[in-house]
């Protein structure tokens, strides 16, 4: 899967499947810009990128802010000719009880989950719809298909990334623009190892037990299936959920 000389965004890129997605691209070819409101951490995969002399950028994003939305794009086309992908892998989740959540919760999830995903694909489209091409892999979860317990608000929102998916997938096909989706299941990811209370770490053994391989994905393993729908292998291939999950929901 060759992605030579393509420019492609991916969000979340400091730590887990983002960070594994930002350096399995750039190990193909691909210049990425990593886009996180973590420097430190986008920087580091940044670093780690030069060692190997792979291309790589760090772009601010905040996406809880739609004017930083604006500003990560425009400063990608400082640099970069073109747009040719987006992988919105950045997310962010707190494992708990519905009935404990405070609203304030309800919003951070919706506005990292959700919202901020679509400001920045809006961004982005302006320019993929000008060239008339493009590849956008939005990352969803298992949560979104069949629910998760201690994750309810936060299955909303990936149940709204595959519809999302969807829809755009039917009006962004008249421009050569592919969207699909992807939904990992239980992954060891910083994000899911930072889930200490009891209630959680309950949860988390029930998920693994749950998945017919008997464990968690790594990040890589998601990386690939991300760089699959990236490449001219998926050409034809619009409007799709893939669950790459262990075969831990095998949903229809």
């Amino acid at each position: 899967m060759d992605l030579k000389d393509m420019n492609i965004i991916v969000t979340g890129g400091a730590s887990g499947i983002g960070r594994a997605t930002a350096l399995l691209l750039a190990r193909k070819g691909a210049h990425v810009y990593v886009a996180d409101i973590d420097a430190a951490g986008g920087q580091g995969t940044v670093d780690e990128a030069a060692t190997h002399g792979l291309k790589m950028t760090y772009a601010r994003l905040d996406l809880t802010d739609a004017a930083s939305a604006e500003a990560c794009v425009a400063s990608v086309r400082e640099t970069a000719p073109r747009i040719d992908g987006l992988v919105n892998a950045a997310g962010w989740d707190k494992v708990e009880p519905f009935m404990d959540n405070d609203p304030a919760l309800w919003d951070k999830l919706l506005a990292v989950n959700l919202l901020g995903p679509i400001r920045l694909t809006r961004q982005v489209l302006t320019h993929m719809t000008e060239a008339k091409g493009g590849k956008i892999v939005n990352i969803s979860s298992d949560a979104g298909r069949v629910g998760s317990m201690g994750e309810t608000v936060y299955s909303a929102c990936k149940g709204g990334t595959i519809a999302f998916t969807k829809a755009l997938a039917r009006e962004m096909a008249r421009y050569k623009i592919n969207v699909n989706c992807i939904c990992p299941g239980p992954t060891d990811t910083p994000l899911l190892q930072a889930q200490t209370s009891e209630w959680a770490m309950r949860i988390k053994e029930g998920m693994t037990r749950a998945v017919p391989f008997r464990r968690m994905a790594e990040p890589v393993e998601i990386a690939e299936a991300i760089a699959f729908f990236l490449s001219p292998s998926s050409a034809f291939i619009t409007g799709q959920v893939l669950s790459v999950s262990g075969g831990l929901t095998m949903a229809g």
